[in-house]
């Protein structure tokens, strides 16, 4: 199957690999000219330099997957490309977009004729050579016809890819997933830091991080990747702490509230992040004043 990339950053360039690998023929442009001809030269991608160009390179219907962050960009990019589509053409956003823009983005270019597909994607760095897990959203018959992609992107050809729901659906699915995803690191980040603060046990995480990978409930994907972080340097003293979001945590805390659902863990996740990037903290300066003004508890002073 011949498709367009529109992308090729870290991950739309090793989903354009593992395409071309797997015998599809990809079209990829890139704002970058140097990524597009590295994977040109590197895999037998088929280059294009334009929007236009990528698109005059396919055969009706045509399938054109976008790996762009979300917002503006990828607007901006859906806008321009249904402009140059044609009734029965595809639309797949790869991104972590809204699923209230992919609800929105459906409906209107439905109105041409296009379809629109919506995938979650995960995998990250490791895609390349493990597969990648897709959550697909869009009418059945658009994501049918694009079933060998999804196989050669997968895990496996019957495993980790689905189409789970109408326009929509796959990003919020990956939503949520992102959001386990935040509390599950969480709790790995919490139960670590209690072990490498017991002095008097002098534990070696990374020793214990080795042996709960085998035979233990918390076993997974992410304590295997938490082993790996720890063994050159059990005490991760090249890394502030500080930790972003990408946004699909605050959403999925949205959600939640929206529709009435405790997500306890989740939304607790979300705030330790915010905690991480504060320096100094003016709520905890105010919890140790009001300790001072009630109960003349000591302060410390302020270096």
């Amino acid at each position: 199957m011949k498709i367009a990339m529109i992308g090729l950053g870290r991950m739309g360039g090793n989903m354009s690999r593992r395409l071309l690998k797997a015998g599809h023929q990809v079209v990829g442009y890139n704002l970058s000219e140097e990524a597009t001809r590295q994977l040109q030269a590197e895999a037998g991608l088929l280059p294009a330099f334009s929007l236009e160009e990528a698109v005059g390179q396919l055969e009706a219907p045509r399938a054109v997957w976008l790996m762009l962050p979300a917002g503006e960009v990828t607007e901006s990019t859906i806008e321009a490309l249904a402009g140059q589509l044609a009734a029965g053409d595809t639309i797949i956003d790869g991104g972590n977009a809204n699923f209230r823009d992919s609800m929105r983005r459906a409906a209107r270019l439905a109105e041409r004729g296009i379809h629109f597909v919506d995938v979650g994607v995960s995998g990250g760095v490791w895609g390349l050579e493990n597969g990648y897990g897709l959550m697909i959203g869009g009418e059945a018959a658009a994501v049918g016809r694009l079933e060998p992609v999804f196989k050669a992107l997968a895990p496996a050809e019957d495993k980790g890819w689905g189409r789970v729901g109408p326009s929509g659906a796959g990003h919020y699915v990956k939503m949520v997933h992102n959001g386990i995803e935040y509390g599950l690191m969480q709790a790995y980040a919490e139960g670590f830091e209690l072990m490498a603060t017991k002095e008097e046990f002098a534990l070696d995480v990374h020793q214990i991080a080795e042996m709960w990978r085998h035979g233990t409930v918390v076993r997974s994907w992410l304590l295997d990747l938490a082993a790996r972080a720890l063994e050159s340097d059990a005490k991760l003293t090249d890394i502030a702490g500080y930790v972003e979001d990408s946004g699909e945590g605050r959403w999925t805390v949205f959600e939640a509230i929206n529709q009435d659902v405790p997500a306890p863990v989740i939304t607790l996740s979300l705030m330790q992040r915010f905690a991480s990037r504060q320096p100094e903290s003016f709520a905890n300066k105010l919890i140790a004043a009001l300790r001072n003004q009630f109960g003349g508890h000591a302060v410390k002073k302020a270096e």
